[in-house]
């Protein structure tokens, strides 16, 4: 069926459609409350299917590559929009915009329903009614919670007012000991009071903080107050300068985006009871089909997605954005209340939205990232790259001798992401096998974790081909290359020709591998109806600076893969060397590492400790062993 005929069998229902190019790479998923309507906006049939008049530039650039169209028919609008969103973090299409999940910022919490409650940290809805929340907190919230068990003589630990009696903290003065009566709870309450005071009050509390820092000085504890110190400077961080106070006592969330040639920036504030209390930002790639109205959706889905523990009565945006009605149809059905969007025309909303903005152009100004933007289009333009490649994932195996078979994934977002690299215990037990089995479960993972820009491989052209085609079974769009090092002629013992790696220090030779699309031509109607791919080796100079940054990439995921690899075979080893004491065998030895967890636990071991799991003879014999 021509995607002509396909427009016109459109249903009237709501769904998701998704337009590809001649290629099959997928160009843009979309939302419709009526397919039909939706997708036939896009076009004109006069009679041939062109894009439709007053589209943005961006759309009609879209639509002109458009060859085939899929869609799925879902119940409702607020179902598209749940699916819309889920697969574009798996597939990554060419013209939609791709947010990082937005990170569940900490809030500090009360529970009245204690007879004498602390101060908690959490980042999830605490089961409770009578629960009180402070913030959403983007940094400090730590900090101000430890400051404030500094000058307030809270309970101390959860587990004190279970002691019964008075603790190390009532002796030095951190606790009035409410375990013993020592404190009532009407004047525990005025406590809490003053801890909540120091909460709503920052400056207080860096006062407070101040003084302490200069008594432990004098006292010559100069670690102690080292800690305070830090503390105080993180504290200061969250401290946002604004003299904006709303007449009522509101809770609203701000969002805001601005972008440049190469990057956009997204501001996060949230005045709570009133008062602006913290603020955040995140940076957003962008290329020539950055949507600032679909940035917005997609900021304010990701935000609130999860389980807020407190959720604001409304949300303040600078422009009013197309999908506005269905936003606000996926937070009611989210929070079941009603949560509105405003664009405000005046008044102190119209204020902070101009904070926001001047934020968003500061960060921009400050912004040091278009210092490497020229080595990304150098990268994107040697490859023949779809996009640039901020978000880079690299993957390499390791094992010794078939043992301890592992592999690793490193992320490079500007600079190596250490907090998102990734181990893999592996079954296979060749190199291709292997990285099959790594990249496999990788693709299955993008609804957790989408996917990056690019994919570097350690390895060939035959594991440059096995990555596209993993990327292809499921339809994700991500661009791969692969670096293998230079192989020369060597001889072996018998004097038989061989290749090997070329791996001497400050001499080593890559060889860079990409694919290309290559058209082929049916005998029938010498149409290009059919794609597949060329694959293309490279050799650049020792010094090319593109080279050395894929080197950096590949380098840093085999070292992630030797260090785990090198842990994994100590684990394994110290198994075999219990399987070789005599009596011993793998089902006691699963026993023993139930129970103790670890091999360096169960080395530590006494013979009490061993006696627990196997019998007298046994643990002596493990105990000799160790």
């Amino acid at each position: 069926m021509t995607l002509k005929e396909k427009l016109k069998e459109l249903p009237n229902s709501a769904g998701v459609y998704q337009y590809f190019d001649k290629n099959g790479h997928l160009l843009y998923i979309g939302k419709a409350k009526n397919l039909k309507n939706r997708v036939k906006s896009y076009f004109k049939f006069t009679p041939a299917l062109t894009p439709a008049d007053k589209l943005g530039s961006r759309i009609f650039k879209m639509i002109s590559e458009v060859e085939s169209l899929e869609y799925i028919v879902v119940p409702n609008e607020h179902d598209a929009l749940i699916l819309e969103n889920s697969l574009i973090k798996q597939l990554k299409p060419k013209y939609n915009i791709l947010l990082r999940d937005d990170k569940t910022y900490p809030y500090i919490y009360i529970d009245f329903n204690e007879e004498f409650p602390r101060l908690e940290i959490t980042r999830r809805v605490i089961k409770g009614k009578n629960i009180k929340y402070f913030g959403p907190y983007s940094t400090g919230a730590r900090d101000m919670l430890d400051s404030i068990y500094e000058i307030v003589p809270l309970v101390q630990k959860k587990s004190c007012i279970k002691g019964g009696e008075a603790c190390l903290f009532y002796q030095i003065g951190k606790c009035l000991a409410p375990c013993e009566g020592k404190i009532s709870t009407n004047e525990y309450k005025k406590l809490i009071g003053s801890a909540v005071d120091l909460i709503s009050n920052k400056s207080k509390m860096i006062k407070k903080l101040t003084i302490k820092m200069e008594e432990l000085s004098e006292q010559f504890r100069f670690e102690e107050a080292k800690v305070i110190r830090d503390r105080i400077k993180n504290i200061e961080k969250s401290k946002l300068q604004s003299t904006l106070d709303f007449a009522r006592q509101e809770n609203l969330d701000l969002f805001a985006i601005k972008e440049n040639n190469h990057r956009a920036v997204i501001v996060k504030m949230f005045i709570r009871d009133g008062k602006l209390i913290s603020s955040s930002h995140s940076y957003i790639k962008i290329d020539d089909n950055f949507d600032e109205d679909e940035a917005y959706k997609r900021a304010i889905i990701n935000y609130y997605t999860d389980e807020l523990p407190l959720v604001p009565t409304a949300i303040i945006l600078p422009k009013m954005i197309e999908d506005k009605e269905s936003i606000e149809e996926f937070l009611f059905n989210r929070f079941n209340k009603k949560l509105e969007l405003v664009t405000p025309k005046r008044g102190k909303k119209k204020e902070l939205v101009k904070v926001a903005l001047n934020n968003c152009d500061e960060l921009l100004r400050i912004d040091s990232f278009s210092k490497q933007i020229s080595l990304y289009e150098e990268i994107k333009n040697l490859f023949g790259l779809q996009r640039l490649p901020y978000r880079i994932e690299s993957f390499d195996n390791s094992h010794m001798m078939g043992q301890a078979i592992v592999g690793a994934m490193t992320v490079w977002e500007e600079k190596f992401v250490k907090t998102e690299y990734r181990h893999y215990n592996l079954k296979a037990l060749d190199e291709y096998g292997q990285m099959r089995e790594m990249l496999s479960r990788r693709v299955e993972s993008f609804d957790k974790n989408p996917p990056p820009d690019l994919w570097v491989i350690d390895g060939g052209a035959a594991l440059l081909t096995l990555a596209h085609n993993i990327l292809d079974s499921v339809g994700v769009n991500i661009d791969v290359i692969a670096i293998a090092k230079e192989k020369i002629n060597a001889r072996n013992l018998a004097g038989l020709a061989r290749t090997k790696a070329h791996r001497a220090k400050g001499a080593a030779k890559d060889m860079l591998y990409y694919a290309t699309a290559k058209k082929i031509e049916t005998k029938k109607d010498k149409k290009e109806d059919k794609s597949d791919k060329t694959i293309t080796s490279l050799k650049l100079l020792p010094s090319d600076k593109r080279l050395q940054f894929v080197q950096r990439l590949r380098d840093e995921a085999h070292r992630f893969a030797i260090t785990f690899h090198k842990k994994q075979k100590r684990a394994q080893d110290k198994q075999i060397s219990l399987l070789q004491i005599k009596g011993i065998g793998e089902a006691k030895v699963k026993k023993l590492l139930n129970y103790f967890g670890t091999f360096e636990t169960l080395k530590n071991a006494t013979l009490d400790d061993l006696k627990e799991v196997l019998s007298e003879k046994d643990a002596k014999m493990i105990l000799e062993h160790f």
